[in-house]
């Protein structure tokens, strides 16, 4: 049976997505869909990212993009860490 997160823990979560940044647009993580979706496993004391990765094809961006991309999700998972030190952040 799955249970639902607890509002306190959804504010600390949107709080998160609001105050983490990405650079090159400075918006934050929550209005650029990078994040899909969490899922919490009281169980194993998780809290599951699923993350929605940019795209791009072209090898001149690719690496760049990738940079960027690995920075705000460290940051994510860092700030989520300083919100649930209780917690495992993983991301999926």
């Amino acid at each position: 049976m799955e249970k639902t997160m607890d509002p306190e823990m959804i504010r600390k979560i949107d709080s998160v997505l609001g105050r983490v940044k990405e650079p090159e647009s400075n918006l934050p993580v929550g209005e650029l869909g990078i994040i899909q979706k969490f899922r919490y496993n009281e169980h194993k004391r998780a809290l599951y990212i699923f993350a929605n990765t940019y795209g791009s094809k072209k090898a001149c961006c690719f690496l760049i993009t990738k940079l960027i991309e690995s920075d705000v999700m460290n940051h994510v998972k860092s700030e989520l860490k300083k919100e649930f030190p209780e917690l495992t952040i993983r991301f999926v």
